[in-house]
C-alpha cells in the first residue's frame, strides 16, 4: 500500500468535510453569502455563533470551493450556489440537520449498532424510530414529503414510460406521498382511474397535486395507513419506494393488505431499487441504518411474496435507479 492509498482512505473516512457541508446548510450560509458576501463578524453576530469558529468553517468551505474570499469577507461561489435553498435540487433537505433527510443521515453515526444487531440505528440516535419522529415533529414530515417529491422528480417520466399502465383500469397508489407519480400516470393514460392512500397531511398534498395536474376527476385520496385495510377491488396496487423502508415483518403486513384488497386477476406492482440490479450499496446501508430495511434482491422478493400467494411474473428495469416487479395471485391460475 502506498502513501497515496493511505491518504485516499483517510480522505474517504474523514468526517470534517461532510459535517462542514451539513453545518453550512443548516446555518444557511450559502444563501446568506450569495452575491457580494459578508464579513465573518457580521454573519456570526446575525447567527449568534462564535466568529472565530465560523471563520474556521468558512476557511474549510473555501478549500472545497463552496465559498471564496471577497472584499466583503466571504461569498458563495457558483459551485456553492447548488446548496442554496432555491437551487431546487433537494440538497438542502439532504444536508440540513433539522430536516428529515439531513437528520436521518446522522443515524450513520450509530452504524455499528445496525451491523451488530441488524436493526435500525435511528432510534438509538434519536430515541424513537424515523416514523415516530415524523409524527412528533410536523416540520420533519413536511420536509420528508418534499424529499420524496424531489427524489422522484427525474425518475417519474421513466417510470411512466417504462410500463403499460393502461392495462389497469384502476390503480391504488399505496403510500403514494403527494401523488407525483400517480398524477403522471393518470395524465399519460386518460382511461385509468387512481386512488391514493397516505397519512394526513401528506394526503392533503396529494389532493392539491391532482388538482394541479387536472386529473382530480379521476383520482381519489384516502387518508390512512398501509397497515390498515386498503380500498378494495382495484386492478393494480402500486408500492413505490415502500417495502425497502421496512423489515420483513412489516413488509409482510403491507403485502398482506394489498393481497386482501386486489381483484382476483389484479396485480401488485413494486417499484424500487433492487439489490444487485438497480441498488447502490451506499443506499443499502442507508435503508438499514435509518429504517432497518434493505434493498432486497429478486430472490428475496420471491420469498417475501410467495407467503401471500403472489407469483413474480416479470422484473423490468425502469431507470438506472429503479425496477418494477409485477406480481399476480397464484390462485388466479386455477
Amino acid at each position: 500500500m502506498t502513501d497515496h492509498d493511505v491518504s485516499a482512505i483517510r480522505t474517504l473516512a474523514g468526517l470534517a468535510t461532510p459535517m462542514a457541508l451539513r453545518v453550512a446548510v443548516t446555518l444557511g450560509l450559502p444563501d446568506r453569502l450569495h452575491g457580494d458576501g459578508a464579513a465573518v463578524a457580521q454573519v456570526a453576530a446575525e447567527l449568534d455563533v462564535s466568529a472565530q469558529a465560523l471563520d474556521l468553517l468558512l476557511g474549510h468551505l473555501a478549500t472545497l470551493g463552496i465559498v471564496e474570499r471577497a472584499p466583503a469577507g466571504y461569498r458563495t461561489t457558483g459551485y456553492g450556489a447548488a446548496l442554496c435553498v432555491d437551487a431546487g435540487n433537494g440538497l438542502t433537505n439532504f444536508l440540513h440537520l433539522d430536516m428529515a433527510g439531513g437528520r436521518a443521515e446522522m443515524a450513520f453515526v450509530e452504524l455499528l449498532h445496525s451491523i451488530t444487531t441488524g436493526a435500525a440505528a435511528y432510534p438509538r440516535r434519536f430515541g424513537q424510530d424515523f416514523w415516530a419522529d415524523l409524527r412528533r415533529h410536523p416540520h420533519l414530515r413536511e420536509s420528508f414529503d418534499q424529499q420524496m417529491t424531489d427524489r422522484l422528480r427525474e425518475q417519474v417520466p421513466q417510470i411512466v414510460a417504462g410500463h403499460d399502465w393502461g392495462r389497469y383500469p384502476t390503480v391504488v397508489d399505496v403510500g403514494g406521498g403527494r401523488g407525483t407519480l400517480l398524477a403522471a400516470i393518470l395524465a399519460a393514460y386518460p382511461g385509468v382511474r387512481g386512488h391514493l392512500v397516505d397519512l394526513e397531511p401528506t394526503a392533503a398534498g396529494a389532493r392539491r397535486t391532482f388538482e394541479a395536474h387536472r386529473v382530480a376527476d379521476r383520482a381519489r385520496v384516502t387518508a390512512g395507513s398501509f397497515f390498515d385495510p386498503l380500498p378494495h377491488g382495484a386492478d393494480a396496487y402500486l408500492l413505490c419506494d415502500i417495502l425497502h423502508d421496512w423489515g420483513d415483518d412489516d413488509a409482510h403486513r403491507i403485502l398482506g393488505r394489498c393481497v386482501e384488497a386486489v381483484s382476483p386477476t389484479g396485480r401488485v406492482l413494486v417499484v424500487e431499487p433492487v439489490g444487485g440490479r438497480r441498488a447502490a450499496t451506499e443506499f443499502d446501508l442507508a435503508m438499514l441504518a435509518i429504517f432497518g430495511g434493505r434493498e432486497r434482491r429478486v430472490d428475496e422478493f420471491h420469498a417475501l411474496a410467495s407467503v401471500h400467494g403472489l407469483v413474480l411474473d416479470v422484473v423490468t428495469d425502469l431507470s438506472d435507479q429503479r425496477c418494477l416487479l409485477e406480481f399476480r395471485l397464484a390462485a388466479a391460475e386455477r
